[in-house]
């Protein structure tokens, strides 16, 4: 089972959702939200946050560390702010801050075609599925750059 969490960013302009893969995290292991207007005034500290095209997640390595016994051994070996977004054990719900939003908007459209033309249905959705990733990981999405 996994479980969403939204929390909004610094100076409360924006928010973002997050997933915590098989709940083997807490929601308190992120302890701040920096959107593109608040990362600036930010200073960046590596041993505790993550910086995903302007966004930065700050988090509780104590929290990750006192629940790290249920990580998979190779990600409890390198526990990091990394580890915890690219590994999806604390990362956004989808590649970005809105994604799970705005991919289902865009594929409300494409998902008409399924009872008209199952065929066109199909070469739509990869086309799109395809073309999103790209450009996502043209725009410099973390999570974009392994699955494009």
């Amino acid at each position: 089972m996994c479980m969403e969490y939204a929390l909004k960013c610094s100076c409360g302009s924006s928010q973002a959702s997050f997933h915590f893969q098989d709940n083997l995290m807490p929601p308190e292991v992120i302890t701040g939200l920096y959107c593109p207007t608040c990362s600036d005034k930010k200073n960046f500290d590596a041993e505790r946050m993550v910086r995903d095209n302007g966004w930065m997640i700050e988090y509780d390595m104590e929290v990750a560390k006192f629940s790290a016994h249920k990580l998979p051994h190779g990600a409890l070996a390198k526990l990091s702010p990394e580890t915890l977004f690219d590994a999806g054990f604390a990362t956004w719900r989808g590649v970005y801050p809105g994604d799970h939003i705005d991919s289902a908007v865009e594929r409300e459209e494409i998902i008409k075609l399924a009872r008209i033309d199952p065929k066109a249905y199909m070469t739509k959705m990869r086309d799109w599925a395809n073309g999103r990733m790209n450009r996502l990981k043209s725009e410099g999405w973390r999570k974009a750059q392994d699955a494009a």
